[in-house]
């Protein structure tokens, strides 16, 4: 697991998203990355909070950001996910094989259960952690706060 210390270079990854086209977190430099894990899909609360991503896409894109979702579920089943959940413009990645390995780098992987916790990474312009929260597995993490940190 990698230090993620405020301020240090968090681990790089490449994942396919729900197209099934390869997304790679340090193509991103030059932009905010919001990494926005949760659990499982086809789940409420993860429905809520990847419907929150989409809902809000044009503020992020106002505050030159990037949200990602991240779980460990397979890119087919991404795939199917986000057509029914109409998620145009966010990408969800599947951090599928090798099973849970970039929630593990983060620190955030479930042996126990073989899934992520639910939790956000802001990463800054640099590629540096610029803010973390872990949350219960049963709380919608509130979009909000999230636009408060990336101000």
């Amino acid at each position: 697991m990698a230090n993620l210390s405020i301020g240090n270079l968090v681990p790089d990854f490449t994942l396919k998203d729900q197209n099934d086209a390869d997304v790679t977190l340090s193509s991103f430099r030059g932009k905010k990355v919001l990494l926005s894990w949760h659990p499982l899909a086809w789940t409420g609360v993860c429905t809520d909070q990847m419907r929150a991503l989409e809902r809000n896409y044009h503020r992020f894109e106002e505050l030159n950001t990037v949200p990602l979702g991240l779980s460990v579920d397979p890119q087919p089943a991404k795939a199917a996910w986000a057509a029914v959940l109409g998620l145009n413009d966010v990408k969800i990645l599947a951090d599928f094989w090798p099973h849970g390995k970039v929630s593990d780098d983060y620190g955030i992987f479930i042996d126990e259960f073989g899934f992520s916790k639910r939790a956000n990474f802001i990463i800054d312009e640099e590629g540096k952690l610029l803010w973390s929260k872990v949350y219960r597995m049963s709380e919608l993490p509130d979009i909000e706060e999230v636009f408060e940190q990336l101000k």
